[in-house]
């Protein structure tokens, strides 16, 4: 029998984002236009483009970028919209890198689902903080991860930063 990890700080969001999405909603657009951005793991709002904690991470510190304008294609953001993007993507390594000291990042984009987006429908940019020696047994033989902080720690340790 396998051995079960829990997550119940997860259930909520699950639920949120299975809700959002049989309404026809997209969290990079609805959340920004709600007044939570603690509850909605929203840590800057650009002009263009806001930053947000990823509610699903790959590791601690993930962050994701992305427009206030919906879309999913990259051709119909403009040179504002794509320069404060970049801008934001720089800043979030720095911000991560005050936070949680990683040994490097992985940084992108995924277009289309079958590219692996998950919200195929609003292009965003993740932010992946990684350290030497991250994957571990439990990631390449349990395909599970283990996140040492919860989200809301995350959150209070970022906003700092970006705060600064």
């Amino acid at each position: 029998m396998a051995e079960q990890l829990w997550a119940p700080w997860r259930l909520s969001y699950i639920q949120k984002a299975d809700a959002e999405a049989a309404k026809g909603g997209c969290i990079f657009v609805d959340l920004p236009a709600q007044d939570s951005d603690r509850e909605n793991l929203i840590l800057f709002r650009g002009q263009h483009a806001f930053v947000m904690l990823n509610a699903f991470p790959y590791t601690s510190g993930h962050l994701m970028v992305a427009p206030y304008r919906h879309t999913a294609d990259l051709n119909d953001l403009n040179d504002e919209e794509l320069l404060e993007i970049n801008q934001l993507v720089r800043d979030c390594t720095n911000w991560i890198k005050s936070v949680y000291k990683p040994d490097g990042f992985n940084i992108g984009v995924n277009l289309g689902r079958a590219a692996g987006a998950g919200i195929p429908n609003h292009v965003h940019w993740h932010i992946v903080p990684r350290w030497n020696g991250d994957t571990n047994f439990m990631t390449t033989v349990g395909e599970v991860r283990v996140l040492p902080q919860s989200l809301s720690e995350s959150w209070e340790q970022l906003r700092a930063v970006v705060n600064e």
